[in-house]
């Protein structure tokens, strides 16, 4: 292991800047060492910027990336662009060691030099590392489940849709064509409902370019475990979205789990069986690994144990926002206790934490006093499609076109810098006058295989999916 060389060379006498490290380039990450960057003096303080990815990923366009109304790289903000004053590091912290005031961190480079990780020392820590998908121990889900958290797995889950049209298409063999139509999702969160709703409205449009595929072919199934979907907008409008998807002949089978997806069946607790060539799972996340493996505090479901003022509880020099962080909610309704005492993880109190937190690391710096995080969540927008949503914002409940309206203003107005404001508006409108696009780019997933069979190679293809059982009636 090596330490991360660390060019101070201040001269004899002169306070030393504040090393700072921010580990996560997510909202919080992104945000918080915007903020530093534009308020601390020159010399006052070195940024470092430890990111698995050099860009930041802006999770509530991936629905609309992978229905082809956005283009993936306007739902990515670079980092090296956007911070400019930061020392940007492209690598994954593995642990931290606060009494020791270190990062282990492996990069993109350690593996060909080595010398094993590194280790980066600071001064102030933000750990903003975000969450990862929370899998379950079910059978066949590591080898067929796909997820839906990051911009990859948005566009791959685009191609897959359009490939299964495909295949369906030009297939003989009914169980495989049945297959290849079913689209099962796990997870009635804003990440389950707004995809499925996204690419279900998109393979309806791609279908009529397809000569024996209609969209009433085609059998999509949501499947979510508590009684109800989209807990964040209310009842009634969780209702109306229930009701809303059921009419466009999609499958929504509350109080129901994934039991099985093995030889690519899905078998659910409620005793159906589909034959399915897509399992897209989105029933939650969970801490990241590296918050485990840290000396710092953290409550039962192992999220950093934090104050108002976005500090890790009985640690100096220690801060935390967003997902990794149990941030108490001091607007919350006296006598409210467990999950509702703390801000939800979302983007909405991520952006808005990232703020305080920077101001709050600056005034801690210059000694000078804190302010406690507070804000009052005003509601929440979600998309069902083109042209359909709900909405619960400052009271009001929206459904259809206004809501579909509002989430895409809402959302307009938070995407990260105005290059990318203006980019994702011009491809909103040059949709509004064209065709929507159905080309599916799979083969980017292995862009060497032409070259490879040109030279005279074998190009690995991933092993042959198992023959599904027959079809069963899917209501068990």
């Amino acid at each position: 292991m090596v330490k991360a060389a660390n060019s101070r060379g201040d001269a004899p006498g002169t306070p030393s800047p504040a090393r700072i490290l921010v580990v996560g380039g997510g909202y919080v990450g992104m945000y918080t060492a915007l903020g530093l960057q534009r308020k601390l003096r020159a010399g006052e303080a070195e940024i470092t910027v430890v990111t698995p990815e050099p860009y930041m990923t802006y999770q509530p366009f991936l629905p609309e990336a992978a229905a082809g109304s956005i283009s993936p790289r306007h739902v990515v903000v670079p980092l090296r662009r956007v911070l400019d004053r930061c020392r940007i590091v492209i690598g994954e912290a593995r642990r931290i060691d606060h009494a020791k005031r270190t990062a282990t961190v492996t990069t993109l480079a350690t593996a060909e030099e080595g010398t094993g990780d590194i280790e980066i020392e600071y001064d102030e820590l933000v750990l903003a590392p975000g969450s990862v998908s929370r899998t379950l121990p079910i059978p066949g889900l590591a080898d067929y489940g796909i997820g839906f958290k990051t911009v990859e797995e948005a566009i791959g889950l685009r191609n897959h849709v359009i490939e299964q049209m495909d295949i369906a298409s030009s297939t003989r063999d009914p169980a495989i064509r049945d297959a290849a139509l079913t689209f099962v999702f796990v997870g009635g969160g804003y990440a389950g409902v707004e995809a499925l709703g996204e690419l279900e409205d998109m393979a309806r449009y791609a279908a009529r370019y397809y000569h024996n595929i209609k969209p009433e072919d085609m059998k999509w199934v949501l499947v979510e475990a508590s009684d109800r979907i989209l807990p964040e907008v209310g009842p009634e409008m969780g209702t109306y979205t229930i009701r809303e998807l059921r009419r466009r002949n999609i499958d929504v089978r509350l109080e129901t789990r994934l039991d099985s997806c093995e030889n690519r069946v899905a078998v659910l607790s409620d005793g159906a069986r589909f034959p399915t060539r897509t399992v897209v799972w989105t029933a939650g996340v969970k801490p990241h690994p590296v918050l485990a493996a840290s000396d710092l505090p953290k409550n039962e479901r192992g999220r950093l144990a934090c104050t108002a003022f976005l500090t890790v509880e009985g640690v100096e020099h220690a801060w935390a926002a967003g997902d990794a962080a149990a941030v108490p909610d001091i607007t919350a309704p006296a006598g409210a206790e467990g999950p509702a005492r703390e801000c939800a993880p979302n983007a909405q109190h991520a952006v808005r934490q990232a703020k305080c937190l920077a101001d709050n690391l600056i005034a801690a710096l210059r000694d000078e006093v804190l302010t406690e995080y507070a804000h009052k969540y005003v509601g929440s927008v979600a998309s069902l499609g083109l042209h359909k949503g709900v909405a619960h914002v400052y009271g009001r409940k929206l459904k259809g076109y206004p809501a579909w309206f509002m989430h895409r203003a809402y959302h307009l107005s938070r995407v990260p810098t105005f290059n990318r404001k203006m980019r994702v508006l011009a491809e909103w409108t040059l949709s509004g006058l064209f065709k929507r696009e159905i080309v599916s780019l799979g083969s980017l997933e292995h862009p060497r295989a032409e070259f490879e069979l040109a030279a005279g190679g074998h190009h690995h293809h991933l092993p042959p999916a198992p023959t599904p059982d027959p079809p069963q009636d899917s209501q068990g």
